[in-house]
């Protein structure tokens, strides 16, 4: 028997009502804060991941899954997102004018990683990527317009984790402190520490190795170095934070895995299921765009992932949010033909109905209608042709009344 490919997975009831409620509460939240959709690609070339993700990234060394095309073109399937959008707004001049370009992307992505429960080798990711705005100001309304979401969605309990990784001019004076550190206490560190803390010393910060982490103890703290620019736009943030009242903490660790953040990088922390854990996180990415051959426009966004979203809310509040569409039932080959006709008028009126067509007997209709979660019923036999009505049943209460033909679409509506 034919099976999905390993990490690969179908998408059907329940759990694809949530991710579509969820799609659905996205694009009207961000559509009410301005931002507009963008669709990529799901391959790339290689270098676009390369340049933006970083060679010394897990990402790219472990990860991706890349191939060589038959034009001899390296290529990836998209393993984030951020690279694909800022290589469009680079190819497609998005970014030509000094205005801001606010953009959110709704997509599948592609990591070979240890699967887990809510991680899958095949993933759906919500982003929303700001351009043109280097300001704390344009920061906190992408995190305002997240934690709305997010709250809308019915996630109660969240507060985000922030950290400032200063920039590239900052960032010296930290790495000779933190090397020096780690050097004092090297053995302690992985083998893929050893390798970071030449290529890029954060990524020692960001190691999930316990034992690293435990030797991290006392480490050199990021923020005690940043430059003045940094400092004020860091502490500017979290005054902005707090007047919004979005709950937040601080966490000097938190440098996230990409190469591409300067200054904020944050995460979104929920104890919706009881113990505290990351559902996603982002930051502002000033390089990214230049690094890729655009302007130089700076940069500011974040990702959630969708399975692990649907997940949550799932478990917490069970079904998604939905309206099972009436069944009509018509009883004999002469009501068939009329329930077509009024079964078409509603449709067209754009009202959710499904037809029973198996023409079988009203018991295996209803059992139907009870199983797959039907609120009304409409039974159309012979009897109500002539009387010109069709009988109604309110599953929730078991209460059957008659309606006139002529007012099925409006009763309808109001049910």
């Amino acid at each position: 028997m034919a099976q999905s490919v390993k990490g690969m997975r179908d998408l059907f009831g329940a759990e694809l009502r949530w991710f579509q409620h969820i799609e659905e509460t996205a694009r009207r939240v961000f559509g009410r804060h301005g931002y507009g959709e963008i669709r990529t690609p799901i391959l790339e070339e290689l270098d676009v991941f390369k340049r933006s993700v970083g060679e010394s990234s897990d990402i790219v060394n472990k990860e991706m899954y890349e191939f060589t095309d038959r034009g001899g073109r390296q290529v990836v399937m998209r393993p984030e997102n951020t690279a694909g959008v800022v290589r469009a707004a680079i190819q497609h001049k998005l970014l030509a004018s000094s205005d801001p370009v606010l953009l959110y992307y709704i997509g599948q992505q592609f990591r070979y990683e240890r699967m887990q429960t809510g991680r899958y080798r095949q993933f759906w990711q919500i982003g929303a990527e700001s351009f043109g705005v280097a300001t704390p100001e344009s920061e906190a309304e992408s995190l305002l317009m997240l934690h709305s979401f997010l709250k809308e969605l019915g996630l109660k309990q969240m507060v985000f984790s922030i950290n400032s990784v200063g920039t590239p001019e900052s960032r010296p004076a930290f790495y000779e402190a933190f090397r020096a550190f780690f050097a004092a206490r090297e053995e302690r560190f992985c083998e893929d520490c050893h390798r970071r803390i030449q290529s890029n010393p954060l990524r020692v910060l960001d190691c999930k190795n316990e034992n690293c982490q435990a030797a991290l103890e006392g480490h050199p703290v990021i923020t005690d170095y940043l430059d003045e620019a940094s400092a004020k736009h860091h502490a500017r943030l979290k005054v902005l934070l707090t007047e919004l009242q979005i709950p937040f903490e601080e966490n000097p660790r938190l440098v996230r895995g990409l190469d591409y953040y300067t200054r904020t990088a944050f995460e979104l922390l929920s104890s919706d299921l009881g113990a505290q854990s990351a559902l996603l996180g982002g930051g502002r990415y000033d390089l990214l765009v230049k690094h890729l051959g655009g302007p130089d426009v700076p940069a500011f966004g974040w990702a959630i992932g969708l399975d692990r979203l649907a997940m949550v809310l799932q478990q917490i509040r069970g079904e998604a949010p939905h309206a099972a569409p009436a069944l009509l039932i018509p009883l004999g080959e002469r009501a068939t033909g009329e329930a077509f006709k009024l079964a078409r008028q509603l449709w067209d009126a754009g009202l959710a109905l499904q037809l029973e067509t198996r023409g079988g007997a009203l018991k295996k209709a209803m059992a139907t209608a009870n199983r797959t979660g039907v609120q009304t019923v409409l039974i159309l036999g012979d009897g109500e042709l002539d009387g010109g009505t069709l009988t109604v049943k309110h599953m929730a209460t078991g209460k059957q009344e008659s309606w006139p033909l002529a007012e099925v679409g409006a009763r309808l509506a109001k049910s």
